[in-house]
């Protein structure tokens, strides 16, 4: 019992955040990361005020608007006599802007993604179909637009995936639901960084993916609801089976260098 006292009221060790203008977020962006990458699980009661006012340098008072930022985010329960614990996943606002941040630091990428597209295929294949049965010409050269940026920077960079990003956005836009359109805005940054790798993924079929686009464009706007919505989910999974194809490549390659030294060592020690 001694062994877990000191390890839960003991400040764990991970670079302080850097004191500049706003103390409060850069405090809360360090804890809100441990607590996202299990370093402090739910349920578990994290250091005194005191403690990581040492630690990070900080005064009371910016540790404590630290705590209140992180509770208001779902992340932290205040217990009495306790002090603050980690709240239940289930309470955490995955959708608040900070936390899609800190969570996009502290989990393993292909899992953050793909947990991500499980929501976009819930979402973006049935805003593509709204988009069609109620398309406007202003949407329609919004969606276009992007298109047609996303054909002139084929080659890749960061324009190419601007430019796809605003087509996405667009077409949640265009189904002039408030909520979706807000959906968009909240995920923005985990989208941005998902088609940075999902562009990776797709190598050698960038001019497919393409197509994709532009099939769910046509789609648009010809009215043809259903096929929007059919488009858009095969593009969707299009985009996931070349994410986790990027990623295969990527532990192939991390893997090699070991299993080469491995294959010269198993060589030295067999030789007569």
């Amino acid at each position: 019992m001694q062994h877990k006292s000191a390890r839960t009221t003991a400040v764990r060790s991970k670079p302080a955040p850097a004191q500049g203008k706003r103390p409060r977020i850069d405090i809360a962006r360090a804890i809100g990361s441990r607590i996202l990458d299990g370093t402090y699980a739910p349920g578990e009661v994290l250091p005194k005020e005191a403690e990581w006012g040492r630690s990070f340098s900080a005064s009371r008072t910016a540790v404590r608007e630290a705590i209140k930022t992180l509770a208001g985010k779902g992340l932290l329960a205040s217990r009495p006599k306790v002090g603050s614990t980690v709240a239940p996943r289930h309470r955490w606002n995955m959708l608040d802007r900070d936390v899609l941040a800190w969570h996009l630091e502290a989990t393993p990428i292909e899992k953050f993604v793909s947990d991500l597209f499980v929501l976009r295929r819930m979402v973006e294949p049935m805003a593509a179909r709204l988009a069609a049965e109620g398309r406007s010409a202003e949407t329609l050269t919004r969606i276009a637009a992007a298109y047609e940026r996303m054909e002139r920077h084929r080659s890749g960079g960061h324009d190419l995936i601007a430019a796809d990003l605003d087509f996405h956005l667009a077409i949640l836009a265009a189904t002039d639901n408030h909520f979706l359109t807000s959906l968009g805005s909240l995920i923005h940054t985990s989208l941005e960084f998902s088609f940075k790798y999902t562009w990776q993924g797709a190598a050698g079929m960038k001019v497919e993916r393409l197509h994709r686009h532009r099939a769910v464009l046509l789609a648009i706007r010809s009215g043809a609801a259903r096929a929007a919505e059919r488009h858009m989910t095969d593009l969707l999974d299009q985009s996931l089976d070349d994410l986790h194809r990027f990623f295969t490549r990527q532990r192939r390659a991390a893997a090699a260098p070991a299993d080469k030294t491995m294959r010269q060592k198993s060589h030295v020690h067999t030789r007569p």
